[in-house]
């Protein structure tokens, strides 16, 4: 066997394949991810998502992520995108006051 000069990534958590039920934990899970990403290659709405991180986490995890997702503007792409746009409006007007 050939040994490659490239060298070898390894992820703690490496993104499981997409037709796993394990990957909608993972997504749930991840920062960067919308529900809305996650309705468009599941078909899965938040509800059924919540369901689904119910079932398969302990309560105390559960209630982590809950805590995690409500507090987190980035899981919903509308409330992210208001937020970077209250942001750019503070930064304008931050450029001029001074």
């Amino acid at each position: 066997m050939k040994k490659s000069h490239r060298p070898q990534t390894k992820v703690k958590n490496p993104e499981p394949k997409l037709e796993s039920p394990d990957w909608v934990i993972w997504a749930a899970w991840a920062d960067r991810i919308t529900f809305e990403e996650i309705k468009s290659k599941t078909g899965k709405s938040e509800n059924e998502v919540i369901k689904i991180m119910r079932k398969s986490l302990k309560p105390s995890s559960f209630r982590l992520w809950r805590k995690r997702v409500h507090s987190k503007s980035i899981k919903h792409r509308k409330k992210f995108e208001a937020s970077r746009k209250n942001i750019r409006i503070k930064i304008n007007k931050n450029e001029f006051q001074t």
